[in-house]
């Protein structure tokens, strides 16, 4: 079975995704900097998630031109991913309306962590159909991005209940290494 139907499905639900998160900003009442102060919080939590989001919808693009064909493995270790993708509006919101909070802290940085998860898992469905030869496989190597990043979300998560602000910092850096979609699909992709 092709790739097309998957990709629509992701694009269509990481959208929805991002509709969900915009429209849960707090609007300002009143016109003065001190009310545009008081809704920073929420814009930062918005912020980071919408790079995350689009993060994950970039690096998923890339992702399926690895991919030749789909199996029903890789449907649901899609599906898994959006699942979980789909949590981070709801700890958006909660994060905006408690920044630095620890527990929202800290369940953020679960709600970041579970994709991470998933999407390893989402890959090896993929190099499983593809095979231990596939464009993937040999774009991954060692993957050591792959390998930091839950490492440093469990970090953040566990610093939530003592320093959120390093927590947050922590979920940030996981974000700037992710930013530039995957170079190492780029280059199998272009030597093969």
């Amino acid at each position: 079975m092709g790739k097309d139907r998957l990709a629509a499905f992701s694009d269509g639900v990481i959208a929805i995704i991002i509709t969900i998160m915009v429209l849960e900003l707090k609007i300002p009442h009143g016109a003065d900097w001190a009310t545009l102060r008081g809704v920073a919080p929420s814009f930062a939590a918005y912020v980071m998630s919408f790079a995350y989001v689009a993060i994950y919808w970039n690096n998923h693009h890339h992702l399926l031109h690895t991919v030749t064909r789909v199996d029903g493995l890789v449907l649901w270790a899609n599906s898994n991913l959006l699942f979980w993708l789909s949590l981070v509006p709801a700890a958006t919101a909660w994060l905006g309306e408690n920044f630095l909070a620890p527990v929202p802290t800290a369940v953020y940085g679960i709600t970041l962590l579970i994709p991470a998860v998933a999407w390893y898992g989402l890959q090896k469905a993929i190099i499983r159909t593809q095979g231990p030869q596939s464009v993937l496989a040999a774009a991954l190597g060692r993957d050591l991005k792959g390998k930091a990043s839950p490492v440093l979300y469990i970090a953040g998560i566990v610093l939530a209940f003592g320093v959120p602000l390093l927590s947050i910092v922590l979920y940030s850096l996981v974000a700037v290494m992710w930013l530039i979609p995957d170079r190492r699909i780029e280059k199998v992709l272009h030597e093969g």
